[in-house]
């Protein structure tokens, strides 16, 4: 989440309303004038409410399927489902719809960092005002990640997973397990051995492409006792090395200039047999479950994201619980909105299960989530595997917390490092500079 300008045209925006609320003299009839249907107003007696949603998924990956269960069985509250891409520019378009004032009643986070940043705007509600679901009890104790200064500004919806995917096939083929507790030297090891030809051994989503520095972080700390930055944490510096070894001398894993700037489809280089293994979360099932665009002729197999250290003990992975849903602030409709939000965690929200979004809540029915997590694709999966990492592994799991701002300066030098623009000293350094720059500022 590189957007430079993502947080200025925000503050734009915010000043911009500000004008907007100093003209006295005009009506709210003639301040609307020209913008459409205000979703804000209370509906008239005898018209349905009109909630609007705002996800990441794509409709047709669960979303409107859900929607329209919930339409057809409440017709006093109906639901229209928006969609935005979850990067820089559609979390701004997010946020600039918000504090705009436009429609959005709900809305999904995909990342603590980005919930924080909306709690501080006031564009999440406090959920402590309604006192009749408990969060804690019906999601577990990993819902504890997702608090904001103790206080829930949104409910975690789903168990979220993320794995290396690996085409079983190939892995047979060259005599490789499947591996179930595995280190990234080892997963190094692997991508030379499935390497055929110039194809890579092993690509990674972007999304999840920094979470081996944040496994060891979020529990030596950010910081060290001292309270000065920790992201020149020898196991930060292995990350790096061994990545950089893996895209330059290996190349079993592309450059990382080269998959930025291409946009790599990296799930159909993946579910196209070309490139056998691909770090990646859940999400990867909405592809590999349709054959209509994504057709295969080989099994997927699932392996738990590999660990920095050499031993398992201290080892923890992203995960626990995600789709952190959220009603706005601003909505006039907040009660309508929280009584969408129990229905769908407590088991509306099912359909979502076949692009690998499992309900976390204990009172949804995870035998039908798990039939519309595989559909009749069943066969084409390492079933041992898949039960493995999705619901029998016991690794301790953290919900990314780092700021923001830190995570884009971290990216900016660590770009740097991978496309020779400066040394790994020199990245290292860079980054505990503006990371202590940015603790100072903060005090």
């Amino acid at each position: 989440m590189r957007n430079k300008k993502g947080w200025a045209m925000l503050l734009i925006g915010v000043l911009l309303m500000g004008l907007l609320a100093g003209c006295g003299g005009k009506t709210a009839s003639s301040a609307n004038e020209g913008q459409g249907t205000d979703n804000s107003k209370a509906p008239s007696s005898g018209d349905p409410v009109k909630l609007t949603m705002w996800g990441g998924v794509p409709p047709e990956a669960g979303p409107q399927e859900v929607i329209d269960a919930w339409n057809a069985e409440h017709p006093d509250i109906q639901v229209e489902y928006v969609r935005y891409v979850n990067d820089d520019d559609g979390n701004l378009k997010l946020d600039t719809a918000m504090i705009t004032g436009q429609d959005v009643d709900l809305f999904v986070n995909y990342t603590l960092s980005q919930t924080s940043k909306r709690v501080e705007s006031n564009l999440a509600l406090d959920l402590s005002q309604f006192d009749d679901y408990n969060i804690d009890e019906k999601m577990g104790p990993d819902a504890e990640g997702w608090k904001i200064n103790g206080k829930y500004y949104g409910m975690p919806t789903t168990k979220s997973a993320f794995f290396v995917a690996l085409n079983k096939d190939a892995l047979d083929a060259a005599g490789l397990p499947v591996p179930k507790d595995w280190t990234w030297d080892e997963l190094r090891e692997y991508a030379k051995k499935l390497k055929v030809g110039n194809n890579y051994g092993f690509i990674q989503n972007m999304e999840p492409f920094v979470d081996p520095i944040d496994s060891v972080l979020s529990q030596e700390g950010y910081t060290k006792a001292d309270g000065t930055s920790n992201l020149d944490h020898p196991l930060v510096k292995k990350w790096l090395e061994t990545l950089n070894v893996m895209m330059k001398e290996d190349k079993t894993t592309p450059p990382l200039g080269e998959q930025l700037t291409s946009k790599m489809p990296v799930e159909q280089v993946f579910l196209s047999g070309e490139v056998p293994m691909l770090n990646i979360g859940a999400w990867l099932l909405r592809s590999s479950n349709n054959f209509t665009d994504f057709p295969r002729d080989f099994t997927i197999a699932f392996a738990q994201v590999p660990r920095l250290t050499d031993s398992a003990d201290s080892y923890v992975t992203r995960g626990g619980l995600g789709d952190y849903i959220s009603i706005n602030a601003k909505s006039k409709k907040q009660a309508e909105a929280w009584e969408f939000l129990k229905w769908y965690a407590d088991g509306g929200m099912a359909p979502m299960a076949a692009g690998g979004r499992l309900p976390a809540s204990k009172d949804a029915d995870q035998d039908e989530a798990l039939n519309n997590l595989l559909g009749d694709k069943k066969d084409t999966y390492d079933l041992d595997s898949l039960m493995h990492v999705m619901f029998e592994d016991k690794t301790p799991t953290y919900v990314r917390s780092l700021p923001q701002e830190v995570m884009d300066m971290r990216a900016q030098e660590y770009e740097k490092y991978f496309l020779n623009a400066q040394s790994l000293d020199q990245t290292l350094e860079a980054m505990v500079s503006r990371h202590n720059t940015f603790l100072k500022e903060g005090k």
